[in-house]
């Protein structure tokens, strides 16, 4: 049975160190982003990147996201290109960005050697990815096709039978996924439209 541990009431490091603990043993774990409700997995395990492929009901060939918790995390385990740096000045945030895997992750992750990648701006995430100290998964905690979640009930109501601990911080921000910037193209190119704009993105690259 999931345990739900509902942030703001009193033990949210206990709460945040036990879904730690249950992503280093290869458990499942929905965590509140400013985005939509994630679910997580240790990013580096090919077993744990299944179960959250099984829980999504999700195609294998699909690719999912990896979150980070800082941008050193980010180039320990993939590659920006240098004229790009400027976009790191929106993260973190609603966005992410496609780039080159430099290995130690999962392979279930890759698609042609690239991987997204994003920095959420949820203190609760980023305090999930330091205690765990390993990215993992970033996808919305719903079956594949259906709504994306934005309350931990929607989450829990989707794939609830598949995850150990929820942590439940209350309604997402935006309640919409991130932006997808694809970097590994030229000219950068823009995947999916979300809360980070186009305009943002131009003035982050110095191209507006």
């Amino acid at each position: 049975m999931v345990t739900v541990f509902r942030i703001g009431e009193g033990e949210d490091e206990r709460a945040i160190s036990e879904a730690a603990n249950v992503l280093r043993r290869g458990g499942l774990v929905v965590y509140p982003t400013e985005t939509v409700y994630g679910l997580g997995a240790d990013a580096r395990s090919d077993d744990a990147v299944r179960r959250v492929f099984q829980a999504k009901g999700r195609p294998p060939d699909s690719p999912i996201s990896i979150a980070v918790s800082s941008a050193r995390m980010l180039e320990e385990f993939a590659a920006m290109p240098r004229e790009a740096g400027g976009i790191l000045k929106l993260l973190p945030g609603p966005l992410t960005l496609v780039v080159w895997v430099k290995g130690g992750i999962s392979g279930l992750l890759t698609r042609s050697g690239t991987v997204g990648v994003r920095i959420p701006a949820h203190p609760v995430a980023l305090r999930l990815i330091d205690k765990a100290g390993f990215p993992i998964t970033s996808t919305s905690a719903n079956i594949s096709g259906r709504r994306s979640p934005s309350t931990a009930e929607e989450a829990i109501e989707q794939v609830g039978p598949h995850v150990d601990v929820v942590l439940d911080s209350g309604r997402c921000a935006h309640g919409m996924p991130s932006t997808v910037l694809d970097l590994t193209v030229r000219p950068y190119r823009i995947l999916r439209e979300g809360p980070i704009k186009r305009a943002q993105i131009e003035e982050a690259l110095g191209l507006s």
